[in-house]
């Protein structure tokens, strides 16, 4: 299960610290558990504007504050997505 709160999140009851761009990419996707995301969605979400690759290195940071624990999927050529059970979304963002 993820829960969303403040500066971090919940994943099956362990606490990861999450810094402000990658938090902002989980904050989007958790508003749609299971879309997949494109980059240029994303990219908006960023508080630098997200030039670059700048979607690619807060997720990548997104990933390792997680802990490598799936939750967020590439989906190739296409975006990004979070990976939860349809159960699991009320809990998303508290």
């Amino acid at each position: 299960m993820l829960q969303i709160r403040g500066t971090g999140a919940l994943v099956d009851g362990e606490w990861h610290e999450i810094a402000p761009a990658p938090m902002a990419l989980l904050r989007a996707l958790a508003r749609e558990p299971g879309r997949v995301v494109a980059r240029r969605e994303l990219s908006v979400e960023l508080p630098s504007g997200g030039e670059g690759h700048a979607v690619e290195t807060a997720i990548g940071r997104l990933r390792t504050s997680l802990g490598g624990t799936g939750v967020v999927q590439t989906v190739v050529k296409r975006g990004y997505r979070l990976a939860v059970n349809p159960g699991d979304t009320p809990a998303l963002i508290g």
